[in-house]
């Protein structure tokens, strides 16, 4: 039987004069079995109205943005049967996908951005979480 090993990262994009405060992944991976759904959490502090993201980096290949959420709503379809759900009680964006896949071993991570339309001023970025698919 395979599982799957996910790497999670979190990031936060800070723009000039906001009050953006952290992203949060509290697993520090995950392993599921080939066909079984995950879920990687996210959750964030914020003041402000944020856009909302989840990027995917598959071994060797550069940064594919998954899905986002710039309009609130709360289930978001991404790519390759992902999907997000945006809770704003719990500031919460949790990435899910009901069957997993080996070729979705990858570093995922969460991002949150301002809305405001000014140059960006930076990226912080959050201590890297695992979540990996791997083979057994």
């Amino acid at each position: 039987m395979s599982s799957v090993t996910i790497l999670l990262l979190g990031m936060l994009f800070t723009v000039r004069g906001t009050r953006a405060q952290s992203v949060t992944q509290p697993d520090d991976h995950i392993t599921v079995s080939e066909g079984n759904s995950l879920e990687l959490r996210c959750n964030f502090s914020y003041s402000g109205t944020p856009y909302l993201f989840w990027y995917v980096q598959y071994p060797s290949q550069g940064l594919q943005l998954l899905l986002k959420d710039i309009t609130r709503d709360t289930l978001v379809e991404g790519i390759k049967g992902f999907e997000a759900e945006f809770n704003k009680s719990e500031t919460s964006f949790h990435l899910r996908k009901p069957s997993a896949h080996l070729g979705d071993s990858a570093v995922y991570f969460c991002a949150v951005s301002d809305t405001v339309t000014e140059t960006a001023g930076g990226a912080e970025h959050k201590p890297q979480e695992t979540l990996e698919f791997s083979e057994i």
